[in-house]
Parts: C-alpha cells; sequence; structure tokens
C-alpha cells in the first residue's frame, strides 16, 4: 500500500503555532515532523538591561503560562546574586505557581484536549437522565439533575439548528475513534461549559497576591505584596480568607469534576494506554520549595532523571548537562551546525532555509523547524506531567504512588501504561489532585507564620547593585505546567550580558539533532500510532494534545532596536 503524507498545519486548541507533517502506511504512521512555525522573541532584548528588572520581560514569553517564566527569572538573579527569599515570599510563589498550574491544566482537559476524545454533536442524541445518572454514580458534585443536562443539551441544539456549532466548531464529530456513549458526551460538554465560569473565579488568587492577572507582580527577593492584618490596602485578613475560598472552590472541581471525568473518560480508551509513548527519557527539574532556602532540597514534586522508562533508579539533575543543537533548526552557530552550547554559552542566529511556499513539504529539508533541539548529555527528554509523576514515583513519592496505584487499579492497567499518549493525560489529572490538597498545607502555613508575627515578604539584601560582584551566573529552575523550564542570566558589570531560556515545549517540540534522534513530539507519533481517516487525522491531535504545546514560548529572537534580523518572503 502506498504512503500518504498528512499535514496538520496549524494544530488547534494550542497556544502558538505548529505544523505537523506525517507518512502513514498501513494505517499507521511511520515517520513524523514536528514544526514550530512561529518566530518572536525576548531574550536578545534582555541584553543590556537590570537583572531585577528581567522577570516582567520574560513573563511576556507567555500569557498562557502566566507566572511561570516571572518566577524562573527570579530565581536565576536570585542565583547569581546569592539572594534568599523569604519564607513568607516563597509560600507565595507555591500558591501562586500552584493555582496557575491547576487552572491551566483543567483548561487544558476541558477546552484543548478533551474534545479529541469527546464527540458534542453525540451529545444531540443522549437522555438527560441517563446522564445524570451516570453523574451521581461517580461524583457528588451538585450540578447531576436531569433537568440540569437538559439545559444543557438545550443550549448545543440552539448552536446546531442556527447553522453553528459555535465554539465546537471545526471538530471531526463523527470520527470512528470516538467510543464515549451520548451520554458521557453530554456530561463532559457540560463540565466544559462549567469550567470556563470556575477558572475565571479561582484564578483571582493572582490578583490578590500579585495585583492583576495575567502577568502578576513579581520582584527579586521576595513577593511585593506587603502583609499587614488591620490595614485594608495590603495582604489583610479579609484577603486571606478570599484566598482560602478560592482554594477551596478549586479543590472541589478538580476532585467532583475534572477527576471523575478524566477518570471515566479513560476507560473509554484503554488502548491508548499503549500508544504515543515515544521518547523514554524523562526530565523533572522539581517545583514548589517546601523550605525557607530556596534550593535546600526539600521540594514537593523532587528533580531528576529517568532514563529508558526504568523507575527503578532516578539519576540526578545537572544543569550544566544540558546543550541546544540546531542540526535541524533555522538557526547557525559560530561553531558549525554540529555543535551543542549550553545555554550560558547560547547563540540565537536566525537562518531561515525553509521551503519557498508554506504549502511544500517540510519533509525531507535538513532544516525544518524554528525549534532548536535541547538534549540532556546528548540525550532527548520529555518532560511535563508525567516526567514529575514519574521522578516522583521513581524517589518514592508517597502521595505519587498512593495515587498512581490508585488510578492503575481503577482503569486495571499495569505500570507500563504510564508510558502512552493516556499516560500523559492520566498524570496530568494526577498532579491537578495532588496540587489542590497541597495548595491547603501551603495555605495554613503562610497563616500560622503570619499568625505568630512574620510577616516579611521581601529581602532587601544585595538589592543594591553596588554590592554585587562585577561578574555573576544563575540559573533559575522552575518546573511549568507545560515541563522543565530553565532561566540562565550572566550579569557582568550590573546589567545582563546574556540570557537564554529552554522551555518545556522546546524540549517536547524538538527536532531531529546530528544524530538523528526525534524529539519528543515527532518519536511519539511514531510509536504504534494509528491512522484510521488521514483525511481527519484526529489520533494525531490527541498525541500532540496530550504534550499541551506552548509554541510561542518555544522561539524567542528580536533584535534590541526593534528591527527585523530576518525576511520571510511567500510568494
Amino acid at each position: 500500500m502506498a504512503a500518504t503524507k498528512v499535514v496538520v498545519d496549524p494544530i488547534t486548541r494550542i497556544e502558538g503555532h505548529l505544523r505537523i507533517e506525517a507518512q502513514a502506511e498501513n494505517g499507521r504512521i511511520s515517520n513524523a515532523w514536528a514544526s514550530s512555525t512561529q518566530f518572536r522573541g525576548i531574550e536578545i532584548i534582555m541584553q543590556g538591561r537590570d537583572p531585577r528588572d528581567a522577570w516582567a520581560f520574560t513573563q511576556r514569553i507567555c500569557g498562557v503560562c502566566t507566572v511561570v517564566h516571572a518566577v524562573a527569572s527570579c530565581r536565576a538573579v536570585e542565583d547569581a546574586l546569592g539572594i534568599e527569599i523569604p519564607a513568607n515570599a516563597n509560600l507565595i510563589r507555591n500558591l501562586v505557581h500552584g493555582m496557575q498550574t491547576i487552572q491551566d491544566h483543567v483548561i487544558h482537559f476541558y477546552h484543548l484536549h478533551a474534545l479529541d476524545w469527546v464527540d458534542v454533536v453525540s451529545a444531540l442524541s443522549a437522555d438527560p437522565a441517563g446522564t445524570a445518572r451516570i453523574a451521581r454514580s461517580i461524583s457528588p458534585w451538585p450540578n447531576n439533575s436531569e433537568t440540569y443536562f437538559a439545559e444543557v443539551q438545550s443550549r448545543v441544539k440552539r448552536f446546531v439548528s442556527g447553522g453553528q456549532l459555535g465554539i465546537f466548531a471545526n471538530g471531526y464529530w463523527g470520527h470512528p475513534a470516538y467510543k464515549l456513549p451520548p451520554e458521557v458526551n453530554l456530561l463532559a460538554v457540560a463540565h466544559y461549559l462549567e469550567a470556563l465560569d470556575w477558572q475565571r473565579d479561582v484564578i483571582r488568587l493572582h490578583t490578590i497576591f500579585g495585583g492583576k492577572n495575567p502577568h502578576p507582580n513579581f520582584l527579586v527577593g521576595g513577593m511585593a505584596c506587603a502583609i499587614n492584618i488591620e490595614r485594608a490596602a495590603t495582604i489583610n485578613a479579609e484577603r486571606l480568607e478570599d484566598v482560602h475560598g478560592m482554594i477551596r472552590r478549586a479543590q472541589r472541581f478538580v476532585e467532583e469534576v475534572y477527576w471523575p471525568d478524566l477518570v471515566a473518560i479513560a476507560g473509554f480508551y484503554k488502548e491508548w494506554a499503549a500508544i504515543g509513548g515515544g521518547v523514554s527519557n524523562h526530565l523533572a527539574v522539581g517545583e514548589y520549595p517546601e523550605a525557607d532556602v530556596r534550593d535546600s532540597g526539600r521540594l514537593y514534586f523532587p528533580r531528576g532523571i529517568i532514563l529508558g522508562n526504568d523507575l527503578t533508579q532516578v539519576h540526578p539533575y545537572d544543569h550544566m548537562k544540558v546543550k541546544e543543537y540546531i542540526t535541524s533548526s533555522w538557526y547557525e552557530y559560530a561553531g558549525g551546525d554540529g555543535v551543542g552550547l549550553h545555554p550560558y554559552e547560547g547563540e540565537t542566529k536566525p537562518r531561515y532555509t525553509g521551503p519557498p511556499a508554506p504549502w511544500e513539504y517540510l519533509q525531507g529539508l535538513d532544516k525544518y523547524t524554528w525549534m532548536k533541539a535541547p538534549r540532556y548529555d546528548g540525550r532527548p527528554m520529555q518532560v511535563g506531567p508525567l516526567s514529575r509523576m514519574l521522578v516522583a514515583y521513581a524517589s518514592g513519592h508517597a502521595d505519587v504512588q498512593a495515587l498512581v496505584t490508585e488510578v492503575l487499579g481503577k482503569l486495571g492497567v499495569g505500570p507500563e501504561a504510564l508510558f502512552s499518549t493516556l499516560g500523559r493525560t492520566a498524570a496530568r489529572g494526577m498532579e491537578t489532585l495532588l496540587l489542590a490538597r497541597r495548595m491547603n498545607v501551603w495555605y495554613d502555613q503562610l497563616v500560622a507564620r503570619i499568625r505568630g508575627g512574620d510577616t516579611a515578604t521581601f529581602n532587601r539584601t544585595k538589592w543594591d547593585p553596588s554590592t554585587w560582584p562585577a561578574q555573576a551566573d544563575g540559573y533559575g529552575y522552575l518546573d511549568a505546567p507545560r515541563g522543565a523550564l530553565g532561566h540562565w542570566v550572566q550579569i557582568r558589570d550590573g546589567t545582563i550580558s546574556r540570557y537564554q531560556c529552554v522551555v518545556p515545549s522546546t524540549w517536547n517540540c524538538s527536532p531531529r539533532d546530528a544524530e538523528g534522534q526525534m524529539g519528543p513530539y515527532e518519536a511519539a507519533l511514531v510509536d504504534n500510532h494509528p491512522l484510521v481517516r488521514p483525511e481527519q487525522p484526529l489520533e494525531i491531535l490527541r498525541t500532540i494534545h496530550s504534550f499541551d504545546p506552548c509554541m510561542a514560548c518555544g522561539v524567542h529572537v528580536l533584535d534590541a532596536t526593534g528591527a527585523p534580523i530576518v525576511e520571510v518572503t511567500v510568494q
């Protein structure tokens, strides 16, 4: 049977621009190429700036993970200058980042990924009474009545009768790969709509601690929010109670809506536990410091490396083993395309050599993406919730081990099921559940410190540039919702001389390197991956969306003066 070429461009329901090209033979994908087609920038404009301002610029790399680059940047500068932040500031950062991750994961499931598994049109034929019975059997959530689901069904029918599906347009509805009964489809659609209101409520935590959302305020040396229980203009008792309410509502929605839905839907798609595993090396830089000192090793989710899906050993992580390669990327290095550069030596010199027309195939080109290819000690690494859960599980994390055992038991699958498209989706849900519970611990610790008289949120030590060394290098880690994030800063005579970011989607969307090793997206697509209807490549969307791509974070280039560095002409 002749090979079929499939192009999905752009991949929708993600942040940024991504093109996937695949070759299918006998109903399965045999080869794949992932190309970031977006070209934008932050890193170069950091040069010459005050390092204390870096977080505000790098935060704008992305408006989806709206806090992660700011925190990583603050940590990089704090690492370079030897600044330790107050315990309260650390707890507030955990709460802000934790709520960002919870919100992000829930939005990803319902609004970006669920429609790969849920047939919205099928919900029109559902029996609302049957949906109500299913809902009550898996959750005590109050909106579980027949009347409620009938109302939701009527709303969707109005979309259709009006000739439009509105927000549900352009799906592959009726595709044979959809397996949910109409009643479960209706349940998922109802919660899709509920999640829109829920996420808008709980993310207000950012406005309390950071002044606004998106892009709340941060501060090198701590957090830009004062605590005074008696004053209206600060973090007071009323504001803290507001935060507590958001945490409770976030946890309830995760435990009574998102998590039951995920487990129920996954039960219909168990075959995807053997599809789309791809790269078997996993990297987690660790997250949520639970000590006064930033890098004491006490992290709620530990850092480490898993090689070859071997859960019997966690290898230590050393950020100096990270290098970026450009063999298949539209860049050039002074030392040639075959060398790899650590971010402290990083270069960002674009050289576009792609096809003259966007509709031409990238297959066969030496260079085919704006993404660089990060490698850890020469290996491609998968990053994200699955990698975090695997490292935590193999490290003996009690909460993670208990939840993984519970989930595998409910689904009736073994540990090997984690290394898959379904495993990535399940791991994201597990992480959300654990974080929703852990938020209460951090909140209680913060309140206890305040009641004990500790209201410090900022360390002024070393704030004066005259106290800085002439040369300082710093690394800021953060495990963002989509995976391992690193910021590297070099400070010379009080200003930034070099700034480099290696972000989750750079790891996962990385192209082939000089050794021919595929990145995680590409490798996952050729791992036992079906393609029933090439003209409706639903299966490609399932696996790519399971990584939660964010392309805007992965490509950062702009001339310091604002002048164009490269011109791409389409004829």
